[in-house]
Protein backbone atom coordinates (compact mmCIF):
# COMPACT_ATOMS: atom_id res chain seq x y z
CA UNK A 1 0.00 0.00 0.00
CA UNK A 2 0.97 3.07 -1.21
CA UNK A 3 1.08 5.75 1.25
CA UNK A 4 2.71 9.68 1.24
CA UNK A 5 2.06 11.96 4.53
CA UNK A 6 3.26 15.29 4.47
CA UNK A 7 4.27 17.22 7.67
CA UNK A 8 5.85 20.66 8.69
CA UNK A 9 3.69 23.23 7.28
CA UNK A 10 2.69 26.22 9.60
CA UNK A 11 2.28 29.29 10.26
CA UNK A 12 5.39 31.65 9.99
CA UNK A 13 5.94 35.30 9.55
CA UNK A 14 7.47 36.42 5.75
CA UNK A 15 11.07 36.02 6.05
CA UNK A 16 10.37 32.74 8.33
CA UNK A 17 11.83 29.29 7.07
CA UNK A 18 9.66 25.57 7.75
CA UNK A 19 10.89 22.37 6.45
CA UNK A 20 8.66 20.19 4.89
CA UNK A 21 8.53 16.33 5.24
CA UNK A 22 7.01 13.50 3.21
CA UNK A 23 7.30 10.19 4.95
CA UNK A 24 7.20 7.48 1.58
CA UNK A 25 6.01 3.97 1.98
CA UNK A 26 5.22 1.19 -0.40
CA UNK A 27 6.90 2.81 -3.59
CA UNK A 28 9.67 1.25 -5.81
CA UNK A 29 12.59 3.82 -5.26
CA UNK A 30 14.34 2.53 -8.21
CA UNK A 31 12.38 4.77 -10.99
CA UNK A 32 10.58 7.11 -7.90
CA UNK A 33 10.47 10.75 -8.61
CA UNK A 34 9.09 13.06 -5.90
CA UNK A 35 7.33 16.07 -6.04
CA UNK A 36 6.20 19.01 -4.27
CA UNK A 37 2.88 20.87 -5.56
CA UNK A 38 1.13 23.71 -3.86
CA UNK A 39 -2.12 25.07 -4.16
CA UNK A 40 -2.85 29.06 -3.13
CA UNK A 41 -6.70 29.87 -2.40
CA UNK A 42 -8.74 30.56 -5.57
CA UNK A 43 -5.21 29.20 -7.97
CA UNK A 44 -4.44 26.22 -9.93
CA UNK A 45 -1.89 23.58 -8.09
CA UNK A 46 1.33 24.73 -9.13
CA UNK A 47 4.26 22.09 -9.76
CA UNK A 48 7.15 23.91 -7.27
CA UNK A 49 10.41 21.52 -6.67
CA UNK A 50 11.29 17.68 -8.01
CA UNK A 51 13.68 14.89 -7.16
CA UNK A 52 14.46 11.87 -8.48
CA UNK A 53 14.97 9.17 -5.86
CA UNK A 54 18.00 7.53 -7.92
CA UNK A 55 20.78 10.13 -8.58
CA UNK A 56 19.56 12.62 -6.99
CA UNK A 57 18.40 15.18 -9.85
CA UNK A 58 16.47 18.17 -8.93
CA UNK A 59 14.27 20.53 -10.39
CA UNK A 60 12.58 23.59 -9.19
CA UNK A 61 10.01 26.46 -10.25
CA UNK A 62 11.51 29.72 -11.02
CA UNK A 63 9.99 31.45 -8.55
CA UNK A 64 11.28 29.50 -5.51
CA UNK A 65 15.05 28.95 -7.04
CA UNK A 66 17.24 30.16 -4.31
CA UNK A 67 14.79 30.43 -1.31
CA UNK A 68 13.85 26.26 -1.63
CA UNK A 69 15.55 23.48 -1.32
CA UNK A 70 14.92 19.78 -2.20
CA UNK A 71 16.14 16.67 -0.82
CA UNK A 72 16.24 12.68 0.11
CA UNK A 73 17.04 11.00 3.05
CA UNK A 74 17.38 7.32 2.25
CA UNK A 75 17.74 5.73 5.33
CA UNK A 76 14.50 7.65 6.45
CA UNK A 77 12.36 7.31 3.11
CA UNK A 78 11.30 11.28 3.23
CA UNK A 79 11.91 14.03 1.05
CA UNK A 80 11.94 17.34 2.58
CA UNK A 81 11.45 20.50 1.20
CA UNK A 82 13.80 23.52 2.94
CA UNK A 83 11.80 26.47 2.56
CA UNK A 84 13.57 29.83 3.78
CA UNK A 85 12.45 33.52 2.75
CA UNK A 86 9.14 33.03 2.80
CA UNK A 87 6.72 35.14 1.35
CA UNK A 88 2.90 36.06 1.36
CA UNK A 89 2.43 34.86 -1.37
CA UNK A 90 4.22 31.37 -0.92
CA UNK A 91 0.99 30.78 1.47
CA UNK A 92 -0.94 27.59 0.31
CA UNK A 93 -1.53 24.01 0.74
CA UNK A 94 1.94 22.04 -0.07
CA UNK A 95 1.32 18.66 -1.28
CA UNK A 96 3.69 15.45 -2.15
CA UNK A 97 3.32 13.44 -5.16
CA UNK A 98 4.71 10.35 -6.16
CA UNK A 99 5.61 8.69 -9.90
CA UNK A 100 6.88 5.63 -10.54
CA UNK A 101 7.92 5.85 -13.98
CA UNK A 102 10.86 6.97 -16.77
CA UNK A 103 10.52 10.29 -18.00
CA UNK A 104 12.22 13.08 -19.21
CA UNK A 105 12.46 15.62 -15.95
CA UNK A 106 10.54 18.18 -17.79
CA UNK A 107 7.81 15.84 -17.39
CA UNK A 108 7.67 15.82 -13.54
CA UNK A 109 6.70 19.43 -13.58
CA UNK A 110 2.91 18.42 -14.45
CA UNK A 111 0.72 16.75 -11.66
CA UNK A 112 -0.59 14.31 -14.32
CA UNK A 113 2.58 12.93 -14.24
CA UNK A 114 2.16 11.52 -10.48
CA UNK A 115 0.44 8.85 -9.69
CA UNK A 116 0.11 9.14 -5.82
CA UNK A 117 -0.79 11.84 -3.47
CA UNK A 118 -0.34 12.93 -0.04
CA UNK A 119 -2.85 14.61 1.79
CA UNK A 120 -1.08 18.07 2.01
CA UNK A 121 -0.02 20.31 4.91
CA UNK A 122 -0.73 24.07 5.12
CA UNK A 123 1.55 26.85 5.11
CA UNK A 124 0.44 30.48 5.95
CA UNK A 125 2.55 33.12 5.63
CA UNK A 126 2.15 36.22 7.30
CA UNK A 127 3.30 39.79 6.15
Amino acid sequence: QVQLVESGGGLVQAGGSLRLSCAASGLNFDRLVLGWFRRAPGKEREFVASIRWSGGTTDYTDSVKGRFTISRDNAKNTVDLQVNSLKPEDTAVYYCAAADRAAPNAFFRFSQTYKYWGQGTQVTVSS
